[in-house]
């Protein structure tokens, strides 16, 4: 059986591991910029897509490239008030949460984003992002 986002056929993990490795491993990795950390939750193939402004990231090698630019871009990077509904049947999660983020030399910025997160086994293989201000998650090179 092929994967498909939220289809039938997926292997449900327990609920406590969808919240776990989107605050305890990728979004603890983003805050703290430890890009090993965050990649190991992506499958190679994976997509992410900031869906706002229809920026999309085909590949790990597109995936670093973006979080690359995010952590040379940014001094300060916060992720919390999480508010998480998870779908094990689906192996998918749905995360609401506020951005705090501090651009080099400049002001403070704060956003209200919600992902989607759609597992293949025990990774992302699918992540749409939708930002409640100007795209953040741009392509290119640091």
């Amino acid at each position: 059986m092929s994967w498909s986002e939220g289809g039938s056929g997926q292997e449900a993990l327990p609920y406590p591991y969808y919240i776990d490795i989107v605050t305890k491993r990728y979004f603890d990795g983003v805050d703290n910029k430890r890009l090993d950390q965050v990649l190991d939750c992506f499958t190679d193939d994976a997509i992410l897509t900031e869906q706002t402004s229809m920026t999309v990231h085909d590949g790990i090698g597109a995936i670093r490239k973006m979080f690359e630019k995010l952590f040379a871009d940014f001094s300060d990077i916060w992720h919390g008030n999480f508010v998480h509904t998870a779908d094990p049947d689906t192996n998918a999660i749905c995360s609401q949460f506020t951005v705090l983020i501090t651009p080099h030399g400049g002001e403070e910025l704060r956003y209200e984003n919600c992902n989607r997160f759609y597992l293949k086994g025990d990774k992302f293989h699918r992540v749409y992002v939708y930002m409640s201000g100007d795209n953040l998650l741009k392509e290119g090179d640091a």
